[in-house]
Order: structure tokens, then C-alpha cells, then sequence
């Protein structure tokens, strides 16, 4: 190490010297932040598949409200979308016109300064006149005065402000001195966090436009009226330009967010947590920020994750950055460049051991994930576990593969292993063993278990058994999982019953259980457990509805027993011993 570190030392001298040779200066960013502007108007001839929004938000214009402050009503979504043409497609419609004699329009953008807004307000009102008052003492009086109760619609447009408090100020300054408020507000935002801290009506989420729509708004713009048909070269190049812009839009690829978080970590692309704080709560913070952002939609929620979507270029330019650090090869790959960090394995002819992994130590050396899905591949080299860097392992679907080799064991840093739907007897010693192990997803062909020791995945998080057909009872030892907080049980068919070492997983948040049929879930609790602290938010119960029906021919009684049990003894008891509501889902 000690040459490695004089080494670095001496790059780092001369660094500090090319950095003087430039005379570089640090200054403040003081630079000036060039304001977007938009306009009230727009031709309606100039708009193109938006008909039906426009009637939606003039139809929650036009409902009577019975607040004393201004409704809000959100538009969402992303830029260049249509959001702003939307707000001015109802700000110029006669009923609007007709229902509100005193229109105000106001592009925000990204400076949320109440001195400022209020100006462009009095201006707007006074029909384009300056106002001069410095202080926010007069231009609020000056604001009454103009306003004086009249009926209005004031339309916010581009609003990126998250500051409650900034909102707060204007707002109490448009309410009316008395009475409900007649008048409307139209905010036009890409941001969700927006939404709630302006109004407690539900945002009106704009989506892109169909295909058809997109065509006809590209051909207009890009051609005078009537060339078009001069140049069919020109429409198919731009036929595949709307299919790939997809009317801005999302892409057609579905991604789970527990899966992205695994490779977030695997990657080392979150920050360090803090106190109270697991490595995934900062994944969630993430993926929560994008959302607010518009630059990533939601699906669907499944209360412990959700799935959403991206736009292709979002998708485009996470590769771009990605540049050569993510690759997906087939088994004829010989190389591979020596930075990739995630590596995709993408072939269905895939038997033997690839060759990047027997051939290329750069990539054993740096590789971080590693996805096998649904490769038929018999048997994992016992080479793999050279791969001591590797977090991520992808094994899902793999239904060849009936062991593992004695080396796995030697993934000490790996922290995800799914091995749903693969072929396995047994769990073998060697996965207790990762001690790292946060993630983990098991299918397994046997009655029972092996029993969970002391001191092993201590700092799991996620546990699903999914398709264990066998498996009559969950392992002995469920107790040492102490940072456990989802636990999935899908489809084990012949599970009879939870055992009572769950009371001990106190931050068990999450329990989901899927077409398990035979489980007896009434369990009552014991004296010295009515006490319990746990931290259980949700307990997803789901039946198939084939079983239902079978349940109904053969014993009816018995789903009603099943859900009566449940809410009897556990639920009851859980609500009353949980700091936090436990919700029941049966379907």
C-alpha cells in the first residue's frame, strides 16, 4: 500500500500545480437566472387532441365551492407535455370568460417571490399599468382594493415552489375578507410535492397524447398545410420520430422499485444513511424525489413497493451517463470493457459457463450485479465465487438449476439473491452463511426448511418464499431475523400455519400472503404477548378466485372462518399492542 499511497500523492501534487498554472479563481454563482414567460392566449386551431381534458378542467371550474379559500386546481405532468396550452385552453373559453369577469394570468417559474407575484397581479388587474409600490404592506392593500370581492380566475403557471409557508402568504392575501370564495386557481406544475402544499384537491394528471394526435401535431408543425403529401420520405422519418418520442409520454417497460433499489445499492449509488435510516428508506427517498419530478410514474402501489415507468428519454440518457459501466452480452461474448459494474447476461441458448466470467478478471475484479433470469443454464460454476465484489444476484426463473456449488458461499458482500422460481431441493448452508444478505427470494422443493442459526441474515430486510408447493412450515429460528420488515409467502400450497417466533420480529412492517390455502392464521396470543411493541403498517391477505370457488363447492363456511379468525384474534389484538394502524386487505 505504501507505494500506491506516495503515488497518489505525487498525481495530487500535480494536480495542485496544473491547477495554479491556470490561475483558476473561485467566485459565487451569481448568475442570472433567465425567467421562462408564457402568454394568457392560444388558438384553439393550434391544439391538437386535447378536447376532452379541456371540458374536465372547465367542468371542476365551473362546480361551486364551500371553502373560504380559493380552490386550487392542480395540472400535473411532465415538460412540454401540454400543461401550460391546457390552462390556456380554459383560460379563453367563453363559459370561463362568462363565469369569471376578472381573468389574471401569472407565469411563476422558478422564483416564488410573494413582492414580485403580487406586482404582476396588480399589473395584470390594472390592464398592463406599472405598479410602483415597494412594500408588501401597501401592495397587499393596494391588491384588496383591486380585487375588492370580486369573482376571479388566477392562473399560476410553472410553479416549481415546495415552501409551504411562501404559498401560505399569498394565499391568505386572495381570500375573501368574508364568506365561501367564488374564485378559482388554475397551477400548472411538473412537480407532485406541489400539489398538496397548494390544494387539497386531488392534481389533475395530464397524459401524452395518442399516436394518431402526435402525428397530426408533428406533420403541422413541420410542414406547411398541404406539403406533407410532397414529401413521404420526410412523413416516414417522422412517423418514427413520434414512435419514439411515444407523445412524450412513458415507455413500455415496467419496473419494480425494490428491484431498482437492489441495483441502486449493489452499485453504491446511495448515499451513506442516516440515523434511524436503512439503506433502502434512502432508495425509497429517491425514487420519491423522481416521482415528484415527473420523470418517473407509478403504476401501481403495492403498499411495500410499487411499479412504474419512464420516459424514454429519461431511459435514453441513464444510459448515456451509464456509458460503459452497464452491459448486456450474449453467451458468444469474448470481452468486455473492464468498467462495467452490472452485467446482463441475455441469451436463451445460454448451457455452459459464460465466457466473459472464465476469461475476463477485470470483470470478475469490478462486477457488482449480475442478472441470470430465466437462463437455462444447468449449474453455476463453482468460479463464482471469485466474484467477491458481486451484490447483486439475479437467478429468478432459472428452473435447471437444482443446487448450488460449494464456492457460493464465498459471496460475502452480496446484500440480493433471488432465487424464485428456480429448481432447489434444499437451501444449502452456504446462503446462511452471506451475512450481508438484505434481500432474498426463495422456491424450494421440500416439506421443511433448514433452521435459521444464531447470528445469521441479521440484516435482511426482505423475505419472500414463493411457489414452495412442499413447504408445510416456515424454519425454526425466525426470531434472529430482527431487521426483517417484509415478509412474502406467495403460493405455498401446503403451509399450514405462521409460527409464533413472528411476535419477536418487532420491525416487521410488512406481511403479504398469496394463495397460501391451507393456513390457519387464528393464533391467539398468550398472556405475557397481549404486551407486543411491533411496527406491522399492512397485512395483505389474497385468494385466488378458482380456490374461492372450490371453497364455496366444498365448504363455504371456511373462507368466512379464515377471515373471521383473522380479524378476531390477530387483527384486534395487533391494532391495540402496534404504534401504527395496521390495515387489512382481502380480496
Amino acid at each position: 500500500m505504501s507505494p500506491k499511497i506516495k503515488d497518489i500523492n505525487r498525481r495530487l501534487g500535480e494536480l495542485a500545480t496544473e491547477w495554479k498554472s491556470f490561475d483558476l479563481r473561485q467566485y459565487s454563482d451569481n448568475r442570472h437566472v433567465f425567467r421562462r414567460e408564457t402568454i394568457s392566449f392560444v388558438h384553439s386551431s393550434d391544439v391538437i387532441g386535447r378536447d376532452e381534458d379541456k371540458e374536465n378542467i372547465i367542468s371542476m371550474l365551473m362546480k361551486p365551492s364551500g371553502d373560504q379559500n380559493v380552490p386550487v386546481i392542480p395540472i400535473v405532468g411532465l415538460g412540454g407535455l401540454g400543461k401550460t396550452t391546457l390552462a390556456q385552453l380554459a383560460f379563453n373559453d367563453d363559459r370561463v370568460t362568462s363565469l369569471f369577469p376578472l381573468k389574471i394570468w401569472i407565469c411563476v417559474s422558478d422564483e416564488f417571490d410573494l413582492s414580485r407575484l403580487l406586482k404582476l397581479i396588480i399589473q395584470s388587474v390594472n390592464k398592463g399599468e406599472r405598479c410602483d409600490d415597494s412594500t408588501l404592506d401597501a401592495l397587499q392593500a393596494r391588491l384588496r382594493s383591486l380585487l375588492n370581492d370580486k369573482k376571479f380566475l388566477l392562473v399560476l403557471d410553472d410553479v416549481w415552489n415546495e415552501n409551504k409557508a411562501k404559498w401560505v402568504e399569498l394565499r391568505n392575501l386572495l381570500r375573501p375578507t368574508d364568506g365561501f370564495s367564488p374564485s378559482k386557481i388554475i397551477v400548472t406544475t411538473r412537480s407532485l410535492n406541489v400539489a398538496p402544499i397548494m390544494s387539497s384537491i386531488p392534481p389533475y394528471i395530464l397524459k401524452g397524447l395518442p399516436l394518431e394526435d402526435c402525428l397530426t401535431l408533428f406533420t403541422k408543425w413541420a410542414f406547411n398545410d398541404g406539403d406533407e403529401r410532397h414529401y413521404p420520405n420526410l412523413i416516414r422519418i417522422g412517423e418514427e420520430i413520434v414512435k419514439k418520442c411515444k407523445g412524450v409520454p412513458l415507455a413500455d417497460e415496467l419496473y419494480v422499485s425494490d428491484r431498482v433499489i437492489c441495483l441502486w445499492m449493489a452499485n453504491g449509488l446511495l448515499e451513506h444513511p442516516k440515523q434511524n435510516q436503512e439503506w433502502e428508506d434512502v432508495g425509497k427517498r429517491y425514487l420519491n424525489e423522481l416521482l415528484s419530478r415527473c420523470l418517473i410514474q407509478m403504476e401501481q402501489d403495492f403498499w411495500s413497493y410499487f411499479t412504474f415507468k419512464m420516459h424514454d428519454l429519461v431511459h435514453d440518457l441513464a444510459l448515456d451517463v451509464s456509458q460503459k459501466e452497464c452491459k448486456t452480452v450474449n453467451s458468444e461474448a469474448e470481452t468486455v470493457d473492464e468498467n462495467v459494474r452490472h452485467l446482463l447476461l441475455c441469451d436463451g441458448k445460454l448451457v455452459g459457463v459464460p465466457r466473459v466470467l472464465e476469461e475476463m478478471k477485470n470483470v470478475r475484479t469490478y462486477l457488482r450485479a449480475l442478472g441470470l433470469r430465466k437462463s437455462p443454464l444447468m449449474a453455476l460454476p463453482n468460479s463464482i465465487g471469485t466474484l467477491k465484489h458481486l451484490r447483486d444476484l439475479d437467478l429468478g426463473g432459472c428452473r435447471s438449476k437444482r443446487e448450488l456449488p460449494r464456492s457460493f458461499d464465498k459471496l460475502r458482500r452480496l446484500q440480493s439473491l433471488n432465487l424464485g422460481g428456480t429448481g432447489l431441493k434444499q437451501l444449502p448452508d452456504s446462503v446462511q452463511r452471506l451475512i450481508e444478505l438484505r434481500h432474498l427470494v426463495i422456491t424450494i422443493k421440500t416439506t421443511h426448511l433448514k433452521e435459521i442459526r444464531a447470528g445469521c441474515w441479521t440484516s435482511l430486510q426482505y423475505l419472500e418464499l414463493r411457489c414452495c408447493m412442499e413447504l408445510e412450515c416456515l424454519p425454526e429460528g425466525m426470531q434472529y431475523l430482527k431487521s426483517l420488515r417484509t415478509l412474502v409467502l406467495k403460493h405455498c400450497d401446503s403451509l399450514v400455519s405462521l409460527p409464533r417466533s413472528l411476535k419477536f420480529l418487532s420491525k416487521l412492517e410488512h406481511l403479504e400472503i398469496v394463495g397460501c390455502l391451507r393456513i390457519n392464521l387464528k393464533m391467539e396470543l398468550e398472556e405475557e404477548e397481549k404486551d407486543l411493541q411491533l411496527s406491522l403498517k399492512t397485512l395483505s391477505l389474497t385468494l385466488r378466485i378458482t380456490c374461492l370457488k372450490r371453497f364455496a363447492t366444498i365448504a363455504s363456511s371456511r373462507i368466512f372462518f379464515h377471515f373471521a379468525a383473522i380479524t378476531n384474534s390477530v387483527l384486534s389484538k395487533l391494532v391495540r399492542s402496534t404504534s401504527m394502524a395496521t390495515e387489512s386487505h382481502f380480496s
